[in-house]
């Protein structure tokens, strides 16, 4: 009877446990929600960034489809008495321009879409994500390197305000007392600037605001960050076809500054008037209407990104228990059109002096050249609406404005081959003798009134022309997106394609695309050196290998260039092979005008040549021999 009765007990106890196990499985128990916490780096005793219990940040109140609109001038907040349970929300806000969307947790912007410049999957998306995700002008209390905060905060829509979106969320100082943060942003219908007002108030209970942050490390209030990478996508920064510039802007005067991966650009105490990062077509702004702060511009890594662009502006400790910072940030193109309103006034925030134009503008000794093929190649698109169009006539203006040096070079080429004789004769004279040499040809080049040098300055003059025809079709803004041949050069701020490669590179080149512009424009360079050759250089088996191998070399180096400079560098070929041939038919009568007029007469070639053409040099005659 005992064993019976402690058996039934034992299966009894083995059925209620997997009575349990099993319903535990069916039905597992709701754990309570934990409020979220936005932690602090190291052990440093300052705001843990979870909510004060509660005022935790609750779940949007479910609300019945025919609740009437909150009236105008009201708020509509969330519930406070429904935080059982917490949920991140996203709030979208559209204007004219831009599709901006926020977080709950933190109050961050994660999403900045561009309406009117698209990318590959639609509207251009100004902020990146690695694999940590966006952390969109977040806050931390302390310096760069405390951890932003995660908490999710309440979220208040202003009635009859569809621009504005406000966060707060009350926190615990490490003294114990409780103060709120709230951090409101505003945008304008037809504005990529908006505002971000960054508010502290601890009431009564504080005294100020002045947080470590890291050991070591200077006090500050918080700390705004920016990452970890402006827009729009990109598969490497080569610093040609797409790079990030970091300037800052003080006392009327833009400064690049350097920035690495393992050296942060630190400024500290500055009175900067904006900072930028600045891409080939897009910019982030930062304007801090402070009386200074500290500035910190980083590119540290960033799992499952090329490459990361930061930036941090730290607001020294606070004294008052409240206070208020107004910020604006510009996050969209780098254009004269969209940043010149910000010195005018012309613009939602009545900002006036801004010199925002500086990040688009270029620097160096070529800016001014640039600026001028820039307005004529707007110009020919006004007139045509086709910027490769407008690339080809702004090709033919330069070719037209530079043919009387190109001319002038080719006339003195010819005059170099008519003295050609006399000048071996004098080298082969004084070879052992490179003193007496010189002084010969000197004396020759002054008898004959010839300048060796007039055939390379007209060449020469044309290379500032080519770079800064260079550097504009590789960054002027209208030419993302612009199509020249629909179907094959849809955009010339990229390089063509005329087939792809899905899931699949050629070996060692690395292509995944067969472009076609690359092999016209070896075809080009090849014709162009075949009608630019001199009888010399025809014999020269060293300039033959060169006239072969540069366009080859080249073919590579421009392979993935922007389809753009690869039509300006075509039609400049073609125009000059034109160019070329006409020279040629011009020097060949030339050719038999000297020898018709060397034959016949005592004078000399040079003499001939400036009788028939009319130009040239004033020549003494040559004294004739007794």
């Amino acid at each position: 009877m005992e064993k019976r009765t402690i058996l039934a007990v034992v299966l009894s106890i083995v059925v209620m446990l997997g009575f349990y196990f099993i319903m535990g499985l069916v039905y597992p128990p709701v754990q309570p929600a934990l409020p979220a916490s936005g932690g602090t780096s190291g052990d440093v005793p300052v705001v843990t960034g979870t909510p004060v219990p509660g005022l935790g940040a609750p779940e949007t109140p479910q609300v019945p489809a025919d609740t009437p609109p909150p009236a105008a001038g009201q708020l509509t907040t969330a519930d406070l008495s429904q935080a059982e349970t917490l949920r991140e929300q996203r709030i979208s806000v559209e204007t004219d321009l831009v599709i901006a969307e926020f977080s709950s947790a933190g109050g961050d912007l994660v999403s900045w879409k561009l309406k009117k410049h698209n990318d590959d999957s639609g509207p251009l998306e100004m902020l990146l994500s690695g694999d940590r995700g966006v952390q969109g002008f977040s806050v931390a209390f302390g310096g760069m390197n405390t951890q932003p905060l995660d908490a999710l905060f309440r979220v208040e829509r202003p009635a009859g305000d569809p621009y504005t979106v406000i966060f707060s969320q009350d926190f615990m100082s490490p003294e114990g007392g409780q103060f709120r943060l709230t951090k409101r942003y505003t945008l304008k219908p037809n504005e990529y600037m908006f505002e971000l007002v960054v508010a502290l108030d601890g009431g009564h209970s504080m005294t100020g605001f002045s947080f470590p942050g890291n050991p070591g490390a200077t006090a500050a209030a918080y700390t705004l960050g920016f990452g970890p990478q402006i827009g729009p996508a990109f598969e490497k920064l080569d610093q040609r076809y797409e790079y990030r510039n970091y300037f800052s802007f003080t006392n009327g005067k833009r400064k690049q500054e350097k920035v690495s991966e393992g050296s942060p650009a630190i400024l500290n105490n500055s009175r900067a008037s904006w900072s930028a990062i600045a891409g080939k077509y897009f910019t982030l702004i930062a304007i801090p209407l402070l009386p200074q702060y500290d500035l910190v511009f980083s590119s540290l890594p960033e799992p499952g990104l090329p490459s990361a662009s930061r930036l941090y502006i730290s607001r020294q400790e606070l004294s008052s228990p409240r206070n208020e910072d107004v910020y604006r940030f510009y996050l969209g193109p780098k254009t004269q059109e969209d940043l010149q309103p910000y010195n005018t006034g012309a613009n939602g925030f009545f900002l006036r002096d801004m010199q925002l134009v500086e990040v688009a503008n270029s620097k160096g000794l070529l800016a001014p050249l640039e600026t001028i093929l820039k307005v004529l190649l707007t110009f020919f698109n006004r007139i045509v609406h086709n910027y490769g169009v407008a690339i080809i006539l702004l090709t033919l203006l330069v070719k037209v404005l530079l043919f009387p040096l190109t001319k002038k070079s080719s006339e003195s080429m010819l005059r170099m081959q008519a003295l050609t004789p006399k000048i071996k004769e004098i080298q082969e004279k004084y070879k052992d003798n490179s003193q007496k040499m010189n002084m010969a040809m000197a004396e020759f080049y002054k008898k004959e009134g010839y300048n060796p040098l007039s055939g390379c300055l007209p060449m020469l003059l044309q290379f500032p022309i080519f770079f800064a025809m260079y550097n504009l079709f590789n960054n002027h803004f209208d030419l993302r997106g612009a199509m020249f041949i629909p179907g094959w050069i849809p955009d010339l701020a990229v390089p063509e394609s005329v087939f792809h490669f899905e899931n699949f590179s050629l070996p060692i080149l690395g292509w995944t695309d067969i472009r076609l512009l690359p092999f016209i424009y070896v075809g080009s360079q090849l014709l162009y050196g075949k009608a630019t050759q001199t009888p010399d250089q025809q014999s020269n088996a060293q300039m033959k290998i060169m006239q072969y191998a540069l366009p080859i070399f080249f073919f590579f180096v421009l392979y993935d260039v922007p389809s753009g400079l690869l039509v300006y560098w075509i039609m400049s070929n073609v125009l000059t092979i034109v160019q070329q041939l006409t020279i040629n038919k011009y020097l060949a009568k030339k050719r038999a005008e000297l020898a018709q007029g060397t034959s016949n007469s005592a004078k000399t070639g040079a003499e001939v040549f400036k009788a028939k053409n009319g130009k040239g040099p004033v020549i003494a005659p040559r004294k004739k021999k007794k």
